[in-house]
């Protein structure tokens, strides 16, 4: 008798894992990506110096140059910032911060477009007509304009605020942006799958429709938003990076990439490059990979393609 195989031999022997083990590009903007988490989610160990630790900054450090150049210093590879910071430890903890602010608003765009497309998709009606008002106006505004209003509001309301609202207020200010795009791929979706036999066999046997969404639709429409969360993801790091690079992101003890180069901004005409150079370059970097990964998964999950 054939042995059942198990979930894992199953994705080896699936054509996802076949597409990315035969597409160069994938593997090698996840090994990039793998690089840039580790490091960021080990930062504490990973990183020589703790930017975060004010007692052990020296000014008498700031604004060294990379190891390489001559009156660089092998203590720090990268070089220092203005305050003294090790800007290779200051690229760990700082890409930390976007990464979960990035990851983190995401999750919530998607929780709140994913359910409320599936209801404009499934239900229709005043309720489908409604949601789709509201996508349409928030559309009609550019996103960093809405996620500037409503950090200003929150600040102007919560003036004190510690660093945990902060994180929680700018999460929310992306999230808020982002949902649309989730509400209106899911609804399209939907508006395709209600109308199928099993929908209309499950409402024969008397399945409320609340659990026909969750049971039954939305497992057939979380395709297109993967790949649209992929996406997402490197968008959310360059909208809280564009935020805090204007002032109105994450708190400077906590810095986030963005922070560090409005920092390093500073110091750009004045010689020292690399203060701002580095952290562009790992925004980049981060960036690139997510959408490298992002273009992959939606070819490769295209039954038009194969």
């Amino acid at each position: 008798m054939t042995a059942t195989p198990s979930r894992w031999q199953r994705f080896l022997a699936s054509d996802l894992w076949y597409s990315f083990t035969h597409t160069p590009v994938a593997w090698v903007a996840s090994l990039m990506l793998l690089a840039c988490v580790v490091c960021a989610v080990f930062a504490p160990w990973v990183a020589p110096h703790n930017p975060l630790d004010l007692a052990s900054l020296s000014l008498m450090d700031a604004t060294l140059p990379p190891a390489w150049a001559a009156e660089g210093s092998s203590k720090y590879l990268l070089g220092t910032d203005g305050y003294g910071r090790d800007i290779l430890s200051a690229l760990f903890y700082g890409a930390r911060i976007s990464l979960f602010i990035g990851i983190a608003s995401v999750l919530l765009s998607m929780l709140i477009g994913v359910s409320l497309g599936l209801m404009a998709g499934f239900i229709g009606g005043k309720l489908d007509a409604f949601i789709m008002r509201v996508c349409d106006v928030m559309l009609s505004f550019p996103s960093i304009l809405v996620a500037l209003l409503i950090n200003g509001v929150a600040k102007a309301m919560f003036p004190n605020a510690g660093e945990t609202l902060a994180f929680s207020v700018l999460i929310l200010a992306i999230a808020l942006t982002g949902w649309v795009q989730y509400a209106r791929t899911v609804r399209g979706s939907t508006l395709v799958e209600r109308n199928k036999e099993y929908v209309q066999a499950a409402r024969v046997v008397g399945v409320g429709s609340f659990r026909i969404m969750r049971r039954h639709v939305l497992p057939n429409v979380l395709g297109p938003v993967l790949v649209l969360a992929t996406l997402q993801v490197a968008l959310a790091i360059i909208t809280e990076a564009t935020l805090s690079f204007l002032g109105v992101g994450v708190p400077p003890t906590s810095p986030s990439l963005g922070t560090l180069i409005r920092i390093g901004n500073e110091f750009l005409y004045s010689g020292q490059w690399w203060i701002t150079i580095f952290p562009g370059a790992m925004l980049v970097l981060i960036s690139l990979s997510v959408n490298l990964l992002g273009d992959w998964l939606r070819d490769a999950l295209n039954p038009r393609l194969r």
